[in-house]
C-alpha cells in the first residue's frame, strides 16, 4: 500500500509540474504575441494623430493598450486591457474604466509581483516612467510610494493626469500577499502623437 501511495504522489507531482509548465509556456507565447501586435501598430504608424480622440476609445480585454518603460528597474513591457487572471498571466493590465496614461484622470496599471512587476519594490521617489499609448508619449516622475492593506481603498479618482502602478506586497512573499504596493506618478513631459 505504501508503494501505491508513493507512486501516486510522484505521478501527481509530475502532473502538477507539467500543468504549471504549460501555463507559463502559454503565457510566454501570448506575451510575445501581444508585444508583436504592439510593435506592428507602432511600425504601421497607426498610433493615432493629433486629431484622434483616443481618450474615449474602448479596448477589448487582452488588447494591447500601450507600452511602459521604467529604466531604473530595466522594465519594458506592453500592457493590455484588463486586470483579470487571464490578462495578468500575460502582461501588465490597464484597469478598465481608468484613464489612459497621459489623459486627464488616474490611469491604473497592475501586474503580478512574481512576473513583470517583480522589481517594482526597487522604485524610489524621483524615478521616471515612460508610457506610450495611441494618444502619445508621457514621461512621469514618481511622487508617492505606499503600502495598503488588502481590501482597503487604494485607488482614487484624479482630475490631472496621474499614473498608478499596483502589485502585491511584499514582493518576495510565499503565498497570497497580504498587502498592495501603490506607486503614484505625475506628468513630467507629454508629447501627443503627430506633434
Amino acid at each position: 500500500m505504501r508503494r501505491f501511495f508513493g507512486v501516486f504522489f510522484i505521478l501527481a507531482g509530475a502532473c502538477l509540474l507539467l500543468a504549471v509548465g504549460y501555463a507559463y509556456g502559454a503565457s510566454a507565447i501570448a506575451r510575445r504575441h501581444v508585444r508583436a501586435s504592439w510593435t506592428a501598430v507602432e511600425a504601421n504608424g497607426s498610433l493615432g494623430t493629433p486629431d484622434s480622440d483616443v481618450s474615449h476609445r474602448s479596448f477589448a480585454r487582452g488588447e494591447p493598450v500601450g507600452r511602459i518603460d521604467i529604466p531604473s528597474i530595466d522594465l519594458d513591457e506592453v500592457f493590455i486591457e484588463g486586470v483579470g487572471d487571464a490578462q495578468l498571466a500575460i502582461a501588465p493590465g490597464h484597469l478598465p474604466q481608468s484613464a489612459l496614461p497621459g489623459e486627464p484622470g488616474n490611469a491604473v496599471i497592475s501586474a503580478h509581483r512574481d512576473r513583470q512587476f517583480h522589481a517594482l519594490d526597487k522604485l524610489s521617489l524621483g524615478d521616471t516612467i515612460v508610457t506610450e499609448t495611441y494618444g502619445g508619449r508621457t514621461t512621469w516622475v514618481i511622487v508617492a510610494r505606499r503600502i495598503v492593506e488588502r481590501g482597503k481603498p487604494a485607488l482614487f479618482a484624479t482630475v490631472e493626469p496621474t499614473l498608478t502602478l499596483t502589485t502585491c506586497w511584499p514582493v518576495r512573499y510565499v503565498g497570497p500577499a497580504p498587502d498592495r504596493l501603490i506607486i503614484t506618478a505625475k506628468v513630467l513631459e507629454r508629447a501627443r502623437r503627430g506633434v
